[in-house]
């Protein structure tokens, strides 16, 4: 087939799509839309009933005359018709947001942008927009939400397939929304689900949360008073709420941690104390490994669930990373000893999640080289708040913290799962409860 006939066959099939793209919105999202058809067709109803009173006179008595305009017209009303269908199976902005989709790079195969079919308010808030998907697999809608939300002119929210999975349903809402400056922790806040931890207030007032039972690591990342070391107390306080025992390694002694912290938690202050530790949690993974064998179960909740075992959680913590992996200007020894740790990481990363230990890594540090590739793979759940360009990249293989977080905020994160969130705010003292 030539380029001219599969370029008509295409806008045959675009025309198709938005007339039934236009009898869907009059179906389902905006009934009075229905009217305009229906009052055409009352239009053309009564025109063809008095159509002998105009004719007439222009026909001077000539059946075949009278009878070939008065079908004309009536065809021409009746393909009229779909034509309005179509037009209100177009958006306006259509067009507009085509173009700024091709200029944004998010177009299929053949480099044609996706087909917008219709804008409706959400329930929750902002706009859904509604698109065919194009061939464009959900996977890249999900990782190019910055460019459609560049297109769309807000911030996308979410993506997903209609139930029926021919349409792609984009929430986005206005980059004038903003959250709260300040959100406090209340006990109820605590989810009764093992093992979900609340990180914050989404977008939409909703509370985000992760499951460290699904995504057992955390790599947290952000510039100096960006509120990551405060991100990472709020999901240690929720670990020691539900009864994990967490272990925090600081090589600057403790001194950001008041002394409630030191009473609930296993302090780390020196490298030969984070390997033993290391080591004990290694220890521990191959018990649990053997018991789980002979219970025959996958994992730690099914375990506890099966034997009323009860076995803790283990939460090793790192609020500065760099710390504890930079190489920097050490000796031999050190370097022995560095590398003893990397690998005891390494196994805890691999295999933790089934047996129920887990890592949360901190770091400000811009450097991709910081973290062994062999722990950050299995760090999957990522979380960024204020940060440059490289920082924002190191931790979410994308730019979306240096061009989303203002670079006033604090407290303010953006997840590598599209998330956006202010986390808690909270007092020591809920550590005494």
């Amino acid at each position: 087939m030539d380029n001219k006939k599969l370029t008509q066959a295409k806008r045959r099939q675009e025309r198709r799509q938005r007339f039934s793209a236009g009898l869907r919105d009059m179906a389902a999202y905006h009934p009075a839309k229905a009217l305009i058809p229906l009052a055409y067709l009352v239009i053309v109803a009564l025109a063809w009933v008095n159509r002998a009173k105009v004719l007439t006179p222009l026909a001077r008595g000539n059946d075949l005359i009278y009878h070939s305009v008065s079908l004309s017209l009536l065809l021409v009303a009746l393909i009229l018709l779909p034509e309005i269908i179509i037009a209100l199976g177009t958006p306006k902005r259509s067009a507009e947001i085509q173009a700024a989709l091709i200029a944004a790079g998010f177009v299929n195969s053949a480099r044609t942008p996706p087909m917008l079919f219709s804008i409706r308010r959400a329930k929750e808030q902002g706009y859904m927009y509604e698109f065919d998907p194009d061939n464009i697999p959900l996977s890249h809608w999900e990782k190019d939400k910055e460019k459609i939300g560049a297109a769309l002119r807000c911030r996308v929210v979410s993506v997903k397939l209609s139930p029926d999975g021919k349409r792609m349903l984009v929430h986005g809402i206005s980059m004038r929304s903003t959250l709260p400056e300040m959100v406090y922790w209340k006990d109820e806040y605590l989810s009764p689900d093992s093992f979900v931890l609340t990180l914050g207030v989404g977008l939409l007032g909703n509370r985000e949360t992760i499951n460290i039972a699904n995504t057992p690591h955390i790599l947290l990342g952000g510039s100096t008073g960006s509120g990551k070391s405060l991100l990472l107390k709020l999901l240690l306080m929720q670990s020691l709420q539900k009864g994990a025992t967490v272990y925090i390694a600081d090589f600057k002694g403790g001194v950001d941690y008041s002394p409630a912290w030191h009473r609930r938690c296993k302090m780390v202050f020196e490298p030969q104390s984070l390997l033993a530790t290391l080591e004990d949690l290694t220890s521990e993974l191959e018990r649990r490994r053997k018991l789980f064998f002979t219970a025959g179960t996958p994992n730690i909740d099914e375990y506890n669930e099966t034997t009323e075992a009860n076995l803790q959680r283990y939460i090793l913590a790192c609020d500065e990373v760099a710390e504890v992996l930079d190489t920097t200007e050490l000796n031999k020894a050190e370097k022995k000893l560095f590398v003893q740790i990397v690998r005891q990481l390494s196994l805890i990363a691999r295999q933790g999640r089934a047996f129920g230990i887990h890592l949360m890594l901190a770091t400000q540090r811009p450097s991709a080289n910081l973290i062994p590739g062999e722990i950050r793979t299995n760090l999957t759940f990522r979380i960024c708040g204020r940060a440059d360009d490289i920082l924002s990249r190191i931790i979410l293989d994308s730019p979306a913290a240096a061009e989303q977080i203002p670079p006033d905020s604090k407290g303010l994160f953006v997840t590598n799962m599209g998330q956006t969130f202010k986390g808690f705010l909270f007092g020591d003292s809920v550590l005494e409860q």
